[in-house]
């Protein structure tokens, strides 16, 4: 029996090197930002400290304010809301990301990129996809929190959980069970992203509706998907590791002109005006950050289109029904797809 995971590593490549050789300078743009909701690039924020005069690199409270008051309810207030801010910022990124797959999808498809329309098309699908990751990801974090309780207790020191044996115990129990749900997590999330989502597409269905359709796919041809999660898993890790490496480079090229803006600013600190380094500081960090990041969504087009040709290659081998890209499959192999049973 052939196995199309296998097959399909050349296929993919050739059908992801004609479509973005067929994009225009926009398109890749636009690409580009999609890459980077849908699991591309993150951005770390660094924040800079400045202390003007004074005492305040002391780290003592403030004059007037007694030791007591520094972590009172209003620090706690706004620690909270801190937290809150981020959190829903995650999740409106989450949210947009999860239309994202659609909009990516549609792109790879129809070899056409066109942000506005296919949201429009499928945002509701969207929405239905992060609310199906969000369920995921709470029984994720609740089962997490399970197995971790004993031990945390334990290091509150709650009599039953002190045993140095009891704990041992615990850990050799829970620790494949672990193993075993960010398995399973994983792959739910990985083919809900690559299968589900396709199918989604192609029957303008819902997530489960979309889970039963490949459901009964993996059920009969189960040998396919398990070669399609291992054959992928190592491709993922190629292509994280090329996307890191030319990220750097481009990084260190970047270096030098705002490696002198940032030279600027410490001078114009140091020798001219306080203020007026500092914003120039601060903001060649941010433009900086925003280069970095257009950077490194624009390296991850190539790569994220790749894996997605990839999966809905073998998606459409193991079941022609549920095939997206019948006319790129066809144009690589020079025949139409025969499908192996």
């Amino acid at each position: 029996m052939a196995l199309h995971a296998l097959d399909d590593v050349d296929d993919a490549l050739d059908v992801t090197r004609t479509f973005l050789g067929s994009l225009d300078r926009t398109a890749w743009v636009k690409l580009a930002l999609v890459a980077l909701f849908i699991g591309g690039p993150g951005a770390n924020v660094n924040s800079f400290q400045y202390t003007f005069g004074g005492d305040g690199g002391t780290g003592g409270p403030a004059p007037g304010v007694p030791p007591g008051d520094v972590f009172g309810p209003n620090a706690w207030l706004l620690v909270a809301g801190v937290v809150g801010f981020f959190v829903l910022l995650g999740l409106a990124f989450a949210l947009v990301g999860s239309v994202m797959e659609f909009v990516f999808v549609e792109s790879l498809r129809n070899e056409s990129v066109t942000v506005r329309r296919y949201w429009g098309r499928r945002w509701k699908q969207g929405v239905r996809l992060f609310g199906f990751r969000l369920l995921v990801g709470f029984f994720v974090f609740g089962t997490v929190a399970l197995f971790a309780a004993p031990f945390l207790l334990a290091a509150a020191g709650f009599e039953p959980f002190t045993g140095g044996v009891s704990l041992a115990v615990l850990l050799v129990v829970l620790l494949p069970l672990f193993v075993v749900l960010a398995v399973v997590a994983g792959l739910v999330n990985g083919f809900t992203t690559v299968f589900v989502v396709p199918i989604m597409i192609l029957d303008d269905c819902g997530v489960l509706a979309g889970w039963r359709r490949l459901w009964a796919t993996i059920t009969r041809h189960w040998v396919q998907y398990l070669a399609y999660a291992v054959a992928s898993f190592f491709l993922s890790i190629v292509g994280g590791i090329l996307v890191a490496i030319v990220t750097v480079v481009f990084v260190v090229v970047l270096l030098v002109p705002f490696g002198l803006l940032f030279a600027l600013g410490i001078g114009l600190v140091e020798f001219v005006a306080e203020p007026v380094g500092i914003a120039v500081f601060v903001l060649a960090g941010l433009l900086f950050g925003l280069a970095v990041l257009a950077v490194a969504a624009l390296v991850q087009v190539p790569v994220q289109a790749y894996l997605r040709y990839y999966a809905m290659l073998v998606l459409g081998d193991v079941d022609e029904t549920l095939d997206l890209v019948p006319t790129q499959r066809a144009a690589v192999r020079g025949s139409p797809d025969v499908v192996e049973e």
